[in-house]
């Protein structure tokens, strides 16, 4: 039944979608789709405008006109729905037999370098010059190629990072990565929703110790917070986070507990 109320207004011209509304909307009406917030369902919006104050460019707004009533039976049925999505999903090899997918734990290249165990028949490694080797110690590195069950996420601290900050910052693996698991991927490119259910699914199963999420200063970047809190959400599970901001020129700007 429609009745003129209360109700959410997205300005398109004004979103820039960088989704920070999304996890301050308890009913999970909102939802980032082609790039912009979108209201799920009108039943879904109780109208109070919870938020509004998250909105860094002011597209939000509560205004009155004829919509279905708050429905917070329909909201429950719609937020287990969506907590069901965060089903095991392993990744797939391609067609072609593309070993991307294939999972792989090993020794970061400088442990390995200094190992005196190394068998006569192991391949032998150059460690990159004035870095002391590769600090990466699993395969793959991609967010979507990533299976919950990977024995490497078993507890473990993970680098959630995004795909530009490894360009931006001159000492990557140093900084950053040495020590922790690394995700990686594009929030504003790849498919939102598929990652709040793998993501769902990891912290739900692996007993994380951590998550630092790395991601750039520029808006879209942000989405990855936003996709790490409904994640968290949908999974009924906190983890403990350390966000990391990082400039277009490679400074890091920031870093906040939540």
């Amino acid at each position: 039944m429609k009745n003129i109320r209360k109700i959410i207004k997205i300005d398109d011209e004004l979103c820039d979608g960088c989704g920070q509304c999304v996890p301050d909307c308890a009913e999970g009406s909102l939802k980032i789709i082609d790039g912009k917030v979108r209201l799920v369902a009108d039943k879904l919006c109780d109208g109070l405008g919870a938020c509004l104050g998250s909105c860094p460019t002011g597209a939000l707004k509560i205004i009155e006109r004829q919509a279905d009533e708050f429905d917070e039976e329909a909201v429950e049925q719609y937020l287990a729905e969506e907590k069901k999505k965060a089903v095991k999903s392993p990744a797939k090899t391609m067609d072609c037999g593309c070993a991307s997918s294939h999972i792989q734990s090993f020794k970061p290249l400088a442990q390995a370098a200094a190992s005196p165990c190394q068998s006569a028949n192991a391949p032998s490694r150059i460690p990159l010059a004035g870095a002391g080797g590769s600090e990466l110690t699993h395969w793959p590195v991609q967010i979507r190629l990533i299976p919950p069950h990977a024995p490497f996420l078993q507890n473990a601290d993970v680098l959630v990072a995004a795909d530009c900050t490894a360009v931006a910052v001159r000492n990557f693996q140093e900084k950053y990565l040495a020590g922790k698991t690394v995700m990686m991927g594009c929030p504003k490119f790849d498919d939102a929703d598929s990652y709040v259910q793998r993501f769902a699914e990891i912290i739900t199963t692996c007993n994380l110790k951590s998550l630092t999420v790395l991601i750039m200063e520029v808006p879209c970047c942000s989405a990855m917070n936003v996709i790490i809190k409904k994640a968290m959400e949908v999974a009924g599970k906190t983890v403990p986070v350390e966000q990391i901001t990082i400039s277009t020129r490679g400074e890091e700007l920031a870093r906040k507990i939540w």
